[in-house]
């Protein structure tokens, strides 16, 4: 009776998590976001746990761990159970972090397991509307007759909005000062009354701003101008070549279920072909990334070999 008891429980617990993962998910699910409220990260991660809720019948809750570059919130997250019921809102920095930081506690590529692309949405350059400046090519001439005087603030070191000025720098000669912030809400608030000078901004944090007249754009920071700021140019315009462009997406621990993972990303894309969801990403800016979780995983890399370069090549820095 005891060894027929004995092989029930464990028949049970073989059986058990295959319910478990057919029926996720069935409590809150938490999605990390590396960065303070605000910003894009923050603001994609609402919008698609909003979504996610709503389809999959349970809370989707953002929390904020910003700090470190972006390392406290991965660090987090790589370190949580493999359950499917933690996610991280994966973003520019993480492609960027592998090369710019030399002693990290992690591997992206191998700690992370994709599940979801989200959206690409250029960086946008912007001033403050007191900034004398009003083109690119004016604001390198500015910067030229002022090295050193012009401080280039950033949502943090390491993030697609520092990278992006990184790469301006190198390809203008222009000599800023990086100013890094945590997250993209505080480096706006001091950029629009002028206490900073220039920020390359992901475009769904800064658009608000920037329509309603506190913010002046100078350029875009992809190859071709954006349907949402048709009247300003590219960065490529005035310095050829130019490119830079942020990328979003959900990962989970390695190890998570393939049943959690898939679960979230049908229902991720099929936010990403709902015409009210993809009203929404637009007026962010954004072009969908549909796909596996495979496709998505394909992003990442290229994006880490991409940014190695660049961090290479620019001699930017972890501060």
């Amino acid at each position: 009776m005891l060894r027929l008891a004995h092989s029930a429980a464990l028949a049970l617990a073989l059986v058990l998590p295959g319910i478990a993962a057919a029926d996720y998910p069935a409590h809150a699910v938490k999605i990390i976001v590396s960065y303070p409220p605000g910003g894009t990260t923050d603001l994609l991660a609402r919008l698609i746990s909003a979504w996610l809720q709503d389809k999959l019948a349970q809370p989707f809750v953002v929390e904020n761990k910003p700090g470190g570059g972006n390392n406290i919130g991965v660090e987090y997250d790589v370190k949580s159970a493999p359950d499917g019921y933690t996610m991280f809102l994966v973003n520019p920095a993480n492609g960027i972090n592998a090369t710019l930081y030399k002693n990290l506690s992690y591997n992206f590529i191998r700690d992370i397991a994709p599940v979801a692309g989200l959206i690409r949405s250029p960086n946008v350059m912007e001033v403050p509307v007191s900034f004398p400046a009003k083109t690119v090519a004016e604001f390198i001439a500015y910067c030229k007759a002022n090295p050193g005087k012009i401080n280039m603030a950033s949502s943090g070191s390491g993030t697609s909005v520092h990278l992006s000025a990184e790469l301006f720098k190198f390809m203008t000669g222009c000599d800023m000062l990086h100013v890094p912030y945590k997250g993209a809400g505080p480096a706006i608030a001091d950029l629009i009354p002028g206490q900073v000078h220039v920020l390359f901004d992901n475009l769904p944090s800064s658009i608000g701003h920037i329509r309603g007249g506190k913010l002046r754009a100078l350029a875009v920071t992809s190859s071709e101008r954006s349907p949402e700021l048709p009247g300003v140019p590219t960065v490529a315009e005035t310095v050829p070549g130019y490119e830079a462009t942020a990328w979003f997406g959900l990962g989970m621990p390695k190890g998570s279920s393939r049943e959690a993972i898939d679960k979230v990303n049908a229902s991720v894309n099929a936010a990403l072909s709902d015409p009210g969801m993809l009203k929404r990403l637009v007026e962010f800016g954004g072009t969908p990334i549909k796909g596996t979780p495979e496709d998505f995983g394909k992003v990442i890399a290229a994006e880490t070999a991409k940014w190695e370069k660049v961090v290479i090549s620019s001699g930017a820095k972890a501060e």
